[in-house]
């Protein structure tokens, strides 16, 4: 058992499998969750007999070393943020998991290193599975040195997290994680399209493709889904346009040029109006037929 007290703010598709990984690991862990049924679920599904629920942040975030964080957006991020803050103890580290601007991470940073408390930002690429499997991948910006003492603990629920620079450097990796995303599904969905169209048997093409150049997750993945019509799991088409817009704002600031991006962010926009929002990202096959 860690003597490390940790804290999980956030129990959505992501956090609360990724906060479970924590408490089974033997980690004391407090969860805080706006809706506060579900960190009532969370204690029944992996509660041991040093985790417990709070009704506030700051009751959470009081006694923790660690506090993580997996929010909605840049304004979840600074309310949570901000109310953490005010209360965390010298010393200790506050990780967001949110996929938010550089803008944001850089605020908080600032904000922490003010209070002497340790900060860094730290989206995640995996989705549902990966943090239910402990399989994640984290993009992480901040300081050398809060990161080898955070690295540990998130390697319960991480295959991977690498220190990528300096504060905001986690989140900038994110949105180049997310615009390599968007090219390769509209890409896989258009080679699906078009293979339909030709009559051929396009679960025979995927399984040879897949084994040469054009090789992919999302290939692998969510080929034989798209072609199911099945579009119920993973991440969502309104959570990818969140995460794109952000990238694309970002790409304002810095004269990047993302013309595919800002393309597919638009195909994005016509599955939203299929009806689509909630499905996963790889409906764009959906607007093709």
């Amino acid at each position: 058992m860690s003597n490390l007290k940790v804290s999980f703010l956030g129990l959505g598709v992501m956090g609360f499998p990724m906060a479970g990984h924590l408490s089974k690991a033997g980690y004391s862990v407090t969860v805080y969750n706006r809706t506060a049924k579900k960190a009532q679920d969370w204690l029944a599904a992996y509660g041991n007999a040093d985790a417990s629920a709070c009704n506030s942040v700051a009751e959470a975030v009081k006694d923790a070393d660690i506090v993580f964080m997996c929010v909605g957006n840049d304004d979840d991020v600074r309310d949570v943020g901000t109310q953490a803050l005010e209360i965390m103890k010298a010393g200790s580290v506050l990780v967001d998991h949110t996929t938010a601007s550089a803008d944001v991470a850089r605020e908080l940073y600032a904000s922490s290193n003010d209070k002497q408390i340790g900060f860094l930002d730290a989206p995640v690429s995996g989705g549902q599975a990966g943090a239910e499997n402990g399989q994640l991948t984290i993009m992480v910006g901040g300081d050398e040195e809060v990161f080898a003492q955070v690295e540990p603990v998130m390697a319960h629920y991480a295959r991977h997290s690498q220190l990528l620079g300096k504060s905001g450097s986690g989140q900038l990796a994110k949105m180049m994680n997310q615009i390599c995303i968007a090219g390769i599904v509209q890409g896989l969905a258009e080679a699906l399209h078009f293979g339909q169209r030709a009559g051929l048997d396009c679960n025979a093409v995927i399984d040879v493709i897949s084994k040469g150049a054009a090789q992919s997750w999302q290939m692998e993945n969510r080929a034989s889904t798209m072609l199911n019509n099945s579009f119920d799991f993973g991440f969502a088409v309104d959570w990818m346009r969140k995460d794109l817009n952000i990238a694309l704002d970002e790409a304002r600031k810095n004269g990047s040029t993302l013309a595919l991006t800002a393309l597919v962010d638009q195909y994005y926009s016509d599955v939203q109006k299929l009806g689509g929002g909630r499905w996963d990202t790889s409906s764009l096959l959906t607007r093709l037929k």
